[in-house]
């Protein structure tokens, strides 16, 4: 079968690759063409688009970026025709993927949607908009069952795939990377700060002045995949960048700081103590206060419904707080916490194998749908 993915962001390129290898192992004439990044094409995508040219945040630069993404979406839409795939499938990404997943209904194509979107965030009302465009909806998370069946929605629980992309590095490969990279010397304090041009710039600087003075810790970067070392050369004053390598160095350090998003969730299921950080535009931020509900922004309190890793959201965001956060996750006690909260997490996300079960899934279900048009015809 020819399958179509569209993955709008680092995450989806990761989980995108992994349930490639899981269909190659179910389908063994599997063909697979989409949007994505390097693990992707790795694993055997060919890229029509490499998502970095999508690599947009907030509401007002979607907005000022406008004329990309259309251009973007409309060579998609042709790329599909083109290719003809057997079933198309979309990973996270909503505001591109929703629109791509109504086009593909109306022209006859199989729409699966893996790691669904967060419309239990808000505007709930988009579940009818799902019902409607999409034929399969795969849910990671362990509330979005129940919350798609008040709305009278069937959907699959497959569990997290962060758990089995963690699984997947020995302790054996985590020193050899810190050989690698001289990264004994001291304990580790990673700085995820985003994946996006917007994200970085307006997170990175406030970091960096945050662990000026802390002295007892090696501070590396990690670099996004989709931006180039001379983006960050403004800002790094002589801190070590590592690119490629954001899963083991989540593993191997002893604190992180991490831009709110899926690294918040791999550091947990990592155990590493963190801080969730977060800064958008003053007016982009004012929209999401308006359309959000949600008490917390990181993955790790909204499954467990309350505060266990500190979030310094837009104006809480300043060197003294991150300082002042650092020192308390230096206790003892506090990383003995966090430990039983990350601990209880791992116990709600489930088992390992999600990318496993999403594939078989995935594959079951358009076999019947072919099934089903074959019948129709006889």
């Amino acid at each position: 079968m020819k399958y179509y993915l569209i993955a709008g962001e680092a995450s989806g390129d990761l989980h995108g690759a992994n349930l490639v290898r899981a269909l190659k192992s179910l389908d063994s004439d599997a063909s697979f063409r989409g949007v994505g990044g390097q693990a992707m094409q790795s694993a055997g995508v060919a890229l029509n688009v490499h998502y970095r040219e999508l690599s947009f945040m907030g509401f007002i630069e979607v907005l000022q970026n406008l004329s990309t993404v259309s251009r973007i979406m409309k060579s998609c839409k042709a790329d599909i025709k083109s290719y003809v795939p057997t079933a198309l499938i979309l990973i996270d990404f909503s505001g591109f993927n929703l629109r791509i997943a109504k086009w593909a209904r109306q022209n006859g194509i199989i729409v699966h949607y893996y790691i669904a979107p967060q419309v239990w965030a808000s505007r709930a009302s988009r579940v009818e908009k799902i019902r409607t465009y999409v034929d399969h909806l795969y849910v990671t998370l362990p509330f979005e069952p129940e919350f798609y069946a008040k709305h009278n929605y069937e959907v699959t629980f497959v569990g997290h795939p962060l758990i089995d992309a963690i699984a997947q590095t020995s302790p054996e490969e985590i020193q050899q990377f810190k050989n690698d990279y001289n990264l004994n010397e001291k304990p580790l304090l990673a700085i995820l700060p985003g994946s996006r041009k917007q994200e970085v710039s307006r997170v990175l600087p406030t970091l960096l002045k945050a662990i000026a003075n802390q002295d007892e810790f090696k501070v590396v970067i990690a670099g996004a995949p989709s931006l180039p070392l001379s983006f960050y050369e403004e800002y790094l004053e002589g801190t070590q960048i590592i690119f490629g390598h954001t899963q083991k160095l989540l593993q191997a350090a002893s604190l992180a700081v991490v831009t709110s998003g899926t690294a918040t969730l791999e550091a947990a299921l990592m155990g590493t103590p963190q801080i969730v950080v977060y800064r958008t535009s003053s007016i982009s931020y004012a929209i999401a206060r308006k359309i959000i509900t949600l008490k917390y922004i990181s993955l790790v309190n909204l499954i467990l419904n309350r505060e266990a890793v500190k979030e310094l959201i837009q104006n809480e965001l300043t060197p003294e707080n991150v300082t002042r956060e650092i020192e308390r996750l230096k206790s003892p006690q506090q990383r003995l916490k966090l430990g039983e909260d990350y601990q209880e997490l791992r116990t709600l996300l489930g088992s390992a194998g999600a990318s496993s079960r999403a594939a078989k899934a995935i594959y079951e279900n358009t076999c019947t749908h072919i099934g089903q048009a074959a019948s129709l015809l006889d």
